[in-house]
């Protein structure tokens, strides 16, 4: 019976350690989130104002063309997939992954005709461990990323579509919608929609282009697309940071119910011993007498 009481014992510390890692670990995550969550929602207002642009000079101009407006027919398709470094943050990755394996099943029948843009060492390892097609990675984030951190992936990402090394561009990523709901998404970032697209938008006034819009949507459009990118990281990272917190905080409940049951059954084997040997006591008393 002692050794039960000790081995129970031993077992309340241990989850009470474990549950002061967690807690840490949460407290850290939310003093983090704030910061990522304010980043991912100021980059919304710049990408839309962008796009804003973007699509009223392609509608305010007739006959314009660019390579980032050209809908070809799909040989190769790149995805860009966005995941977090470090683990202990509940479904993020997984969720993520599980849908990225969903739509390539769904869309390849050969590892020859798509290839991954990767950030973050777990979706890259997760996509080495099968053996399929990384052609670029990043890894080691900050939790406070700043473009130039992926400027070099998201470069090579859209220049590749505009070489016709792929023609179509998916990115993928979380997005942020609170510390406890972050949503598996996949939009189509290249081609961009065309001026045919883009006739319906209002032009809400009128602007001289110099040297000509054709020049200036020249050097928009790459610049929308790696701004696309950035956003979805920031949103990425603010849902990392939001799975980790619920993750860490659902531990931490865990193990505090898990320690109350220990201390009840610790307590009921010690009241247990305690009977027994007063038990053993009045027994040894009474065969005295």
């Amino acid at each position: 019976m002692a050794k039960g009481i000790r081995e129970i014992k031993r077992q309340i510390k241990s989850i009470q350690s474990t549950r002061q890692i967690t807690k840490a670990m949460e407290m850290v995550a939310a003093s983090k989130l704030r910061k990522a969550q304010e980043k991912a929602q100021a980059s919304r207002p710049y990408a839309e104002k962008l796009k804003e642009v973007v699509n009223g000079i392609a509608a305010a101009t007739k006959g314009i063309s660019h390579p980032m407006l050209v809908t070809r027919p799909v040989k190769k398709t790149a995805y860009i997939v966005i995941t977090s470094d470090a683990g202990l943050a509940g479904g993020y990755n997984a969720n993520m992954l599980r849908a990225v394996m969903d739509k390539i099943k769904a869309s390849h029948s050969s590892k020859e005709e798509y290839g991954i843009f990767v950030v973050g060492r777990k979706g890259r390892d997760y996509f080495r461990r099968r053996e399929l097609p990384v052609v670029g990675e990043v890894t080691e984030l900050s939790d406070s990323p700043s473009f130039a951190d992926i400027k070099s992936l998201a470069y090579s990402a859209v220049s590749s579509f505009e070489n016709e090394q792929y023609d179509e561009v998916y990115i993928c990523y979380n997005k942020f919608i609170n510390a406890l709901t972050q949503v598996p998404t996949i939009n189509l970032l290249l081609p961009f929609a065309g001026p045919e697209a883009a006739a319906s938008t209002e032009v809400k006034a009128s602007y001289e282009y110099e040297p000509s819009p054709e020049d200036v949507l020249k050097v928009l459009l790459p610049k929308y697309a790696e701004t696309i990118i950035y956003g979805a990281l920031l949103e990425g990272k603010a849902s990392e940071l939001g799975a980790k917190m619920t993750a860490m905080g659902n531990a931490t409940k865990n193990a505090s119910k898990m320690i109350g049951e220990l201390t009840l059954t610790y307590n009921r084997a010690r009241q247990a011993a305690i009977t027994q040997e007063i038990t053993e006591i009045v027994a040894g008393a009474n065969a005295q007498s």
